[in-house]
């Protein structure tokens, strides 16, 4: 699948793309209190690029350069802007290191669930 397909309300979305832009991490709390760490990162295809948004430990799992792989994410809407997002269930994996890491592949999970929140 390609970026410029992806529409607001697309499920169980597989994506490859390269990391061209990630912003600096900061930290948001919860309705229940709990304090998370988020920051934002640009994707990019041949076709176009999204925003997504990485959560806790997969913040410093990518960086600006990197080629991941998105499986079971979904698309929705941010202030009139869509964002991929991988949820409770989706999954981001390194597919390849860009000029920021080492050569490891990572996999993460993105987003907390609804109980962590």
């Amino acid at each position: 699948m390609k970026i410029s397909e992806l529409r607001a309300g697309a499920s169980n979305v597989t994506i490859t793309a390269k990391v061209t832009q990630k912003d600096e991490p900061r930290e948001v709390v919860t309705k229940y209190g709990k304090r998370l760490s988020v920051a934002n990162i640009t994707l990019q295809d041949d076709s176009g690029s999204i925003a997504m948004s990485l959560w806790g430990d997969s913040i410093n799992d990518v960086d600006v350069g990197d080629t991941i792989e998105v499986s079971n994410g979904y698309v929705n809407e941010f202030r009139g802007t869509p964002q991929l997002s991988t949820g409770k269930f989706g999954k981001i994996k390194v597919v390849d290191k860009g000029e920021g890491g080492g050569s490891a592949a990572s996999e993460s999970e993105e987003e907390p669930s609804e109980e962590d929140m």
